[in-house]
C-alpha cells in the first residue's frame, strides 16, 4: 500500500513552504495556501517512521466536509479541494492561540482535575465531577501555540492582557468556537457520536476574522459513541471512543511514550494497514459516508502536482 510521507513541490508563485508533523503547506504569492494532508502519523510528539495509507485523504476530506458544513456560521479559509489530500485557501495571519473547547471531564483535564485543580485556563470547575461526565455547559481552554515543545494553558485574561489577541479579536473567536462545535455536537449526534471537545485555530485577513487549519477530525478532536455513554459512565467504564489515541495506546503497550532510552517499536506493514482501516471506519462514522480510495496511476505525488497545478492554473 502507498503512503506519501514526504513532499518538495514548486508550484508557480510558490514563496515558501513548512514542513509540519502531519501536514506540508506551500504559500502561494503571499496570498493562497496550499496544505497537503501527507500520510505521517504522529504521537507523543515524534513523527512515526512509516507512513499510513489514506490517512491524509481521511483528514482532508472530514475537514473540507466541515468547513463547508460550518461556513454559515462564520468565514473560513478554504477555497478548492483540487486533490483529495489537499485544501487551497486564503492566507491569513494565524492568532498565536488555539481554541479548546470541552464539553466532558476526560484526557489532560480530568487527569488534572484529579489532582485537585479546579480551575482550568480561568475556568472554574465544579467539585464531585467524575472522569468522563458532562459540565453543566462546554468550557474554552485555550493553549498558546508554542514553536517548539508543548503549548501552554492560557486564560482569556492574560490573552488579552498581554496583547496575544485583542478583547475585540477574542470575543469574535470565542462566540464562532461555541457556534462552531454545537453545529459540530449536532452533526456527531445524528452519526450516534458525542463531539467531546476539540480545538479550532483562527486567524485575521483583511481585518476579518477567519476559521483556519482543520476542523473536526479524530487528530483534532474527541469522539465518543453515544450508545452506551451513560451506562458507563455509571459504571466508571472506560467510553469507547473514535480518535487516534488507539496510536498512542498500541505505542504505550510497546514501552513508548518518547521519553529518554525508549526505542521506538517497529510499524509493519501490516499494522500501517490496521491503522489505515481504522482511519477509514472513523471517517465513515463522523461523516456518515463510505470512503472511495482516491488512487494514483503513477504515484500519489505526481497526481497532486497536476491536480494542483491546474487548480493554480484556473485562477491565474
Amino acid at each position: 500500500m502507498k503512503a506519501l510521507t514526504r513532499t518538495d513541490f514548486n508550484f508557480k508563485g510558490q514563496k515558501s513552504v513548512y514542513h509540519g508533523k502531519v501536514r506540508d503547506v506551500y504559500d502561494i504569492n503571499d496570498d493562497l495556501l496550499v496544505m497537503i494532508a501527507t500520510d505521517r502519523i504522529s504521537a507523543f510528539d515524534v513523527i512515526l517512521p512509516k507512513g499510513i495509507p489514506y490517512k491524509g485523504q481521511v483528514l482532508n476530506q472530514i475537514a473540507a466536509q466541515f468547513l463547508d458544513s460550518t461556513s454559515d456560521i462564520c468565514p473560513n479559509w478554504k477555497l478548492a479541494t483540487p486533490d483529495p489530500m489537499v485544501t487551497v485557501g486564503l492566507k491569513c495571519e494565524g492568532f498565536r492561540v488555539e481554541m479548546i473547547i470541552r464539553s466532558i471531564l476526560t484526557g489532560s483535564a480530568w487527569r488534572a482535575y484529579k489532582e485537585g485543580c479546579r480551575e482550568l485556563c480561568g475556568v472554574s470547575l465544579p467539585d464531585g465531577m467524575k472522569e468522563n461526565e458532562r459540565f453543566p455547559e462546554p468550557i474554552i481552554t485555550p493553549t498558546t501555540k508554542a514553536d517548539e515543545g508543548h503549548d501552554m494553558n492560557i486564560s482569556r485574561e492574560e490573552i488579552i492582557a498581554q496583547g496575544i489577541v485583542s478583547a475585540e479579536d477574542y470575543a469574535v473567536m470565542e462566540d464562532y468556537t461555541r457556534k462552531l462545535f454545537a453545529r459540530g455536537q449536532e452533526i456527531a449526534g445524528r452519526h450516534g457520536l458525542i463531539l467531546v471537545d476539540t480545538k479550532y485555530e483562527f486567524g485575521k485577513r483583511d481585518g476579518k476574522v477567519y476559521l483556519i487549519d482543520e476542523i473536526h477530525t479524530p487528530d483534532s478532536s474527541r469522539y465518543f459513541y453515544a450508545d452506551g455513554y451513560e451506562e458507563k459512565l455509571a459504571a466508571g467504564e472506560p467510553q469507547r471512543q473514535l480518535s487516534k489515541e488507539f496510536v498512542r495506546q498500541w505505542l504505550i503497550d510497546h514501552n513508548f511514550m518518547n521519553e529518554p532510552g525508549q526505542t521506538m517499536p517497529e510499524i509493519t506493514d501490516e499494522y500501517a494497514e490496521s491503522v489505515s482501516d481504522r482511519y477509514i471506519e472513523l471517517y465513515e462514522h463522523i461523516t456518515g459516508q463510505p470512503f472511495e480510495k482516491a488512487e494514483a496511476e503513477d504515484d500519489i505525488a505526481t497526481r497532486i502536482e497536476k491536480n494542483v497545478s491546474a487548480y493554480l492554473a484556473t485562477i491565474g
